[in-house]
């Protein structure tokens, strides 16, 4: 797998420097309360795993999956709901913890679908924020890093369902993903 990486942008002890800023900034503002942290499914994973790890408060934790990409390497513009989460948002605090914010399209979904369903208040915490992809205004409120217009793998980041479990953000190699 590290011979399709042109380039590793993030380290593992760099995300763990993010993991843990990002942790003590949301114990703090958080303080107190007890949030609802919803992991966007499949990339979120890890950066949930060792961000929940940093922050100290009761949260009740969800997972949601969405869909844009649906296999491949361009937003498709049509977002799916494929795993809806359980819990009652009604009055509720709400971190939505996300691997990368590229076009926007499906964060916006989704704070669109927890603002109907009652949240009182709803911020991003996401790893990657690649502002050049954006086709919707909307902005993360936690920001692991700033991310170049690439295709990125790694750390649950995939490519049809590959790369997650590599333990460091990458950039994809265009022979890899173009025929």
């Amino acid at each position: 797998m590290d011979n399709d990486i042109q380039e590793v942008l993030f380290d593992q002890a760099s995300i763990h420097n993010a993991a843990s800023r990002l942790g003590q900034k949301i114990t703090q503002d958080y303080a107190g309360e007890k949030p609802i942290v919803l992991s966007v499914l499949k990339g979120a994973y890890l950066w949930t795993a060792d961000l929940l790890r940093e922050v100290d408060l009761y949260v009740d934790l969800e997972f949601i999956n969405v869909s844009s990409y649906h296999g491949g390497v361009k937003s498709t513009d049509e977002i799916t709901l494929v795993t809806d989460i359980r819990s009652d948002v009604k009055n509720r605090q709400v971190i939505i913890l996300e691997d990368i914010v590229d076009t926007g399209q499906s964060l916006l979904f989704m704070k669109d679908l927890l603002r109907k369903r009652g949240a009182k208040s709803i911020k991003v915490a996401t790893l990657l924020d690649k502002k050049e992809g954006r086709k919707v205004s909307i902005d993360a409120d936690y920001v692991g890093f700033d991310v170049r217009n690439e295709f990125v793998v790694g750390y649950g980041l995939d490519y049809k369902e590959m790369y997650r479990n590599l333990p460091y953000v990458g950039i994809l190699k265009k022979e890899v993903y173009t025929d």
